[in-house]
């Protein structure tokens, strides 16, 4: 049996530069993480046995004698950032350079009074920081599908942003749909190029194995899309937290299996996986 694993499997650049900085600043003081730092149970258990905890309110902090809070990759509205800087504490801001981006889009498309179209999931906590950006009317669209029914006012200007994990196909989609019906939409295509790489990676492996595995956490919106994108060329595609979720049973006569993790999944697991997935009887 022969294994193919995606070179783009694991953490991304805003992961690895947020843990980075959380491990650099961890001491003999207790610290928090304002929301999950990334979307991974083993880190989030790992930073915890560090002597950091989660919270999930602005209001928590103060039930803690901490020293130091640290502002999730994924970003937070300018209400949140505002209402933690106001408070007593040292703030760390691991926010992903290129979520950053986004709330600058953001506020520059409040500036010059167009309206807001975000392509992802409004109940992520990522499109949730962005939204937080901007004060006005904003529109969510998660598939072309909602591209052909929203609507838009024809009279206005709109400014067309990107979860960074977006499906980078169904951002096209969109994209083409919302330009046929010929709406005054600025498109800002702010998907990470690092999630459309490891799509596309995953794209190309799963459409040429016999099973695909995709390693991530069930809160990871890329590790979800990384399998909807897979599974849609693969029948045989399983998605699993840790090596320990899958079934080794299913390799049996399989002759070529393939290996993808989402962007905040540590190396350590996906090692696991492949070492078990290569030893399986």
């Amino acid at each position: 049996m022969e294994v193919i694993v995606a070179k783009t499997a694991g953490f991304c650049f805003g992961v690895d530069r947020a843990l980075k900085t959380a491990y650099k600043n961890i001491d003999d003081e207790k610290m928090l993480t304002y929301g999950d730092i990334i979307h991974n149970k083993e880190v989030i258990k790992d930073l915890k046995e560090k002597n950091v905890d989660v919270v999930k309110s602005i209001s928590e902090i103060d039930y803690y004698d901490a020293k130091k809070v640290i502002l999730r990759s994924h970003g937070v509205s300018r209400r949140e950032e505002e209402e933690i800087r106001a408070k007593d504490i040292d703030v760390i801001d691991v926010t992903c350079p290129y979520v950053k981006k986004i709330h600058n889009l953001a506020m520059e498309a409040e500036e010059n009074g167009n309206s807001l179209i975000i392509a992802g999931d409004k109940n992520h906590s990522e499109v949730k920081g962005i939204a937080g950006w901007y004060d006005g009317e904003i529109v969510y669209l998660m598939s072309a599908e909602d591209a052909k029914n929203v609507d838009l006012d024809p009279k206005k200007n709109y400014e067309l942003v990107a979860q960074t994990t977006f499906n980078n196909k169904i951002f096209k989609e969109i994209v083409s749909i919302l330009q046929k019906r010929r709406f005054h939409v600025i498109i800002r295509n702010t998907i990470c190029s690092a999630t459309y790489k490891r799509q596309e990676e995953a794209l190309l492996i799963a459409k040429k194995v016999d099973l695909m595995i995709v390693i991530g956490d069930n809160k990871s919106s890329n590790t979800r899309k990384l399998y909807d994108i897979c599974k849609g060329v693969c029948e045989d595609t399983y998605r699993i937290e840790t090596s320990s979720d899958f079934d080794y049973k299913l390799l049996k006569g399989c002759e070529l299996v393939g290996i993808t993790a989402g962007a905040s999944t540590p190396k350590k697991l996906i090692e696991e996986v492949i070492s078990n997935v290569r030893n399986a009887k």
